[in-house]
C-alpha cells in the first residue's frame, strides 16, 4: 500500500515517480534515447495525471517484455496536463504516450491529424460509445481507451452508525434514490454532527451535469450554457443544498488530502478511480465502503484516453506501450491498483472484475458494483470543444460562493459575463 508521502508526490507534488524506471536525463517530453544501430528505443515517455494504475512494478513488465523502459511523468491534475498537452501540441515537446481526460477530449478531436491513429485491427476492442467518440470524421480511431467512471457513493460506515444512520451496504444504498433523498440525508447527518456530510460542492456539480444530454453546447456546435434551464437548475442545487453540507468548495487541496483521512467529512460521489485514491491518502482508515446507489440512477465521471502525438519520436514503440496499457489483462490490473474501471470488453468479462472484492472498502463487491453502475447509465452527456472552458468556469462560480466572496446571484452573473467571451 502507498503511503501518503509518496501519493503527495504523485498527486500533488506533480513530479516524475522517482523509481527504476526514470532514466537520467530523459524525464522531459519528446521521446527517449534510441539504442545504437536500431530503430527501438531505449525508453519512451509516458504523460498521466492523478492516478492510472500505472505502478513502477507494472510499468517494469512492458520493459520485462519489450526492453523498453518508461519514463512516466505524473501531472497533481487533469487541468495542469491540459495546459501542458494544448501548449505543445503539434509543437513538439509532448511525451510518446499522453493521456487525455474525458472532459476535454473533444477538444483535443479537433486536432485528430496531430495524434496518430489507432490500428485497425484493435477496433472492437472497447465500448461502443466510448470507441465512437475517438473515431474522427474520416473514420480514424485516434486514441486508445483507458478507464470509465461509473458513479456510486463512498461513506464512512462507522461515520454513518455514529450518526444514527443505517451503515449496512444495502440499506445505505436505498437512502439515495433522488438528489433530494440524498441531500435529505446530509442534512440529517449535520444535524446530528454539526460535521460536513459530503468532501465537495463541486463534485455534486459534476454528478449533476454528467446527468445532462446536453449541458454547455450541442453537437451543431450551438452555445446554450447561458440559456440551458438545466444547468441553472444544477447550480441551484449546488449552491441552495451542498454548500451548507459539504468540506470543501473543491477537492485536490492539501486540506482535502488531510480531511480524508481524519474523518471530517462522511461521504464522497465516487467513480471507481477515487477508490486507489481514497485508500493511498487513508491506508488505516478502517470505516469506508461503497454503495451500489447513485441519485436518479447513474452517472459517468471521468475516464480517459490515450493518444500517441503524431510529432513524437518513438511513434512505433509508443503505439506498443498504448496496445499494451489497454490489453484486457493490464485494465484488470490497473483496476487492482487504482480502481479506474475498464473500458475493454474482454476485460469487463473477466472473473478477475466481476468476481473482484475490495477488502479496504469493508470487502465491498467492487467489480459487480462497477458493471450495475456502468448499466445504469443512460445519459452520455455531450462535450464539446468548450466544454472543460465553460464548466471550469461554473465551478469556479460555486467556489466564490462557497468562500463567502460572492453571493449566489452575483456569481452567477459574473460566469455568465465570463463565458460570453468564449
Amino acid at each position: 500500500m502507498r503511503s501518503r508521502a509518496w501519493r503527495r508526490i504523485g498527486l500533488v507534488a506533480g513530479v516524475a515517480t522517482t523509481s527504476a524506471l526514470v532514466l537520467a536525463g530523459c524525464a522531459g517530453g519528446g521521446g527517449g534515447e534510441t539504442t545504437e544501430g536500431g530503430d527501438t528505443p531505449a525508453s519512451i515517455t509516458l504523460a498521466t495525471f492523478n492516478d492510472f494504475g500505472y505502478t513502477d512494478e507494472l510499468l517494469a513488465e512492458f520493459t520485462a517484455e519489450t526492453g523498453i523502459e518508461v519514463v512516466h511523468n505524473k501531472a497533481a491534475t487533469s487541468n495542469d496536463a491540459r495546459a501542458n498537452f494544448f501548449q505543445k501540441l503539434g509543437k513538439g515537446g509532448l511525451a510518446d504516450v499522453e493521456a487525455v481526460e474525458v472532459d476535454w477530449f473533444t477538444e483535443m478531436m479537433q486536432y485528430s491529424d496531430l495524434v496518430v491513429p489507432v490500428p485497425d485491427d484493435l477496433k472492437g476492442r472497447w465500448l461502443d460509445w466510448k470507441e465512437a467518440a475517438a473515431t474522427d470524421g474520416a473514420g480514424n480511431l485516434v486514441a486508445y481507451g483507458t478507464d470509465v467512471g461509473p458513479q456510486a457513493v463512498c461513506y464512512r460506515g462507522d461515520l454513518f452508525e455514529a450518526a444514527g444512520l443505517p451503515s449496512d451496504r444495502e440499506e445505505v444504498a436505498g437512502l439515495f434514490p433522488t438528489w433530494d433523498a440524498f441531500f435529505d440525508v446530509a442534512d440529517e447527518y449535520k444535524e446530528k454532527t454539526g460535521k460536513p456530510f459530503i468532501d465537495s460542492a463541486n463534485s455534486v456539480l459534476q454528478g449533476l451535469v454528467n446527468q445532462l444530454e446536453y449541458a454547455y453546447e450541442e453537437p451543431d456546435g450551438t452555445i446554450i450554457a447561458a440559456d440551458n434551464p438545466e444547468i441553472r437548475a444544477a447550480y441551484d442545487t449546488v449552491v441552495d443544498r451542498a454548500i451548507p453540507v459539504s468540506s470543501f468548495a473543491g477537492q485536490w487541496s492539501e486540506d482535502w488530502y488531510a480531511a480524508m483521512a481524519n474523518g471530517e467529512f462522511a461521504a464522497m460521489l465516487c467513480p471507481p478511480w477515487m477508490h486507489g485514491i481514497i485508500q493511498g491518502e487513508a491506508p488505516d482508515v478502517t470505516g469506508w465502503d461503497i454503495a451500489n446507489a447513485f441519485p436518479e440512477g447513474g452517472g459517468n465521471w471521468g475516464g480517459s484516453y490515450l493518444v500517441v502525438p503524431a510529432d513524437g519520436a518513438n511513434i512505433e514503440a509508443a503505439q506498443q506501450l498504448a496496445d499494451w496499457l489497454t490489453s484486457p489483462e493490464v485494465q484488470i490490473k490497473a483496476f487492482n491498483n487504482a480502481g479506474t474501471f475498464p473500458s475493454q470488453l474482454e476485460a469487463q468479462q473477466s472473473p478477475d472484475l466481476t468476481g473482484y472484492v475490495n477488502a479496504y472498502f469493508n470487502d465491498a463487491p467492487t467489480g459487480e458494483i462497477g458493471i450495475d453502475r456502468s448499466n445504469a447509465i443512460t445519459v452520455s452527456t455531450y462535450k464539446g470543444e468548450k466544454y472543460f472552458q465553460f464548466h471550469d468556469a461554473l465551478q469556479n462560480a460555486v467556489t466564490r460562493v462557497f468562500d463567502g466572496l460572492e453571493d449566489k446571484e452575483t456569481a452567477w452573473n459574473n460566469w455568465l459575463t465570463e463565458i460570453a467571451s468564449f
